[in-house]
């Protein structure tokens, strides 16, 4: 899985591409926590999941450990562009509760 990030003031976009599986989710867990800890004047994260192909309950957990990280420093945290699959994925778990959608 590949990650990319941006910042514009103060959010922190953060793109995921390829598969969120137990497999690529602690290689893709460390580089998310050192982007968030590289930028503490970030006051908005966005996790734009357009890219990803396939997600199970593992991007469930990866995403409730950046919503605590972002959580812990004062930050608003969001998901952007989910495909379908994963769309569904978090709205059966409930994810959205946490981590509203960005529009």
């Amino acid at each position: 899985m590949k990650v990319q990030a941006a910042r514009s003031g103060g959010v922190l976009r953060i793109k995921l591409c390829g598969d969120m599986d137990e497999y690529s989710a602690p290689s893709v867990r460390r580089e998310c926590d050192r982007l968030i800890d590289q930028n503490p004047t970030a006051v908005k994260i966005v996790i734009n999941l357009s890219e990803v192909a396939f997600m199970d309950s593992t991007g469930i957990g990866f995403l409730i450990g950046r919503y605590k990280k972002a959580r812990q420093g004062g930050k608003s945290i969001f998901v952007e562009a989910p495909n379908f699959a994963a769309d569904k994925v978090l709205t059966v778990s409930g994810i959205y509760s946490l981590i509203p959608k960005a529009e």
